[in-house]
């Protein structure tokens, strides 16, 4: 199971927070040192890719020197996302001539299948939420 906590601060502002203690502030993007929901999304997206192809092409002999990831997504309706264009930002081993060939594959496989995060938002899913009013 997932989860995660968010909570109002003391300044107004909000913090995210997960059971290790790792915690990330959230705004709405007029503060500075802030992720707005919309970038958690698009960095939730980029790190559950590259956490999960980093590990799988390092096995099979070909680390990345540079691995990372460009995430774009453009509000088409003021609460809708258009398509997320996720651009990988690599830099391949030096006489590596099989590296290219192995991160695609599994950058491919990565994205169809086995990114949690992708795959939540390429298929419909239950979204419930509990307001308890006493």
């Amino acid at each position: 199971m997932a989860e995660v906590r968010v909570e109002r601060t003391a300044d107004g502002g909000f913090v995210g927070t997960n059971g290790r203690g790792a915690s990330v502030a959230i705004g709405t993007g007029d503060e500075d040192g802030t992720f707005t929901p919309v970038e958690l999304l698009l960095t939730a997206l980029a790190g559950c890719e590259l956490v999960t192809v980093e590990p799988l092409t390092a096995k099979r002999g070909h680390r990345m020197v540079r691995l990372a990831a460009d995430v774009k997504a453009d509000k088409v309706e003021t609460s809708k996302l258009g398509t997320i264009t996720i651009t990988y930002d690599v830099e391949l081993p030096e006489g590596d001539e099989k590296a290219a060939e192995v991160l695609q594959a599994v950058a491919k496989r990565v994205h169809d299948k086995y990114c949690t995060v992708g795959n939540a938002l390429k298929e419909p899913m239950v979204v419930e939420q509990v307001v308890p009013v006493e």
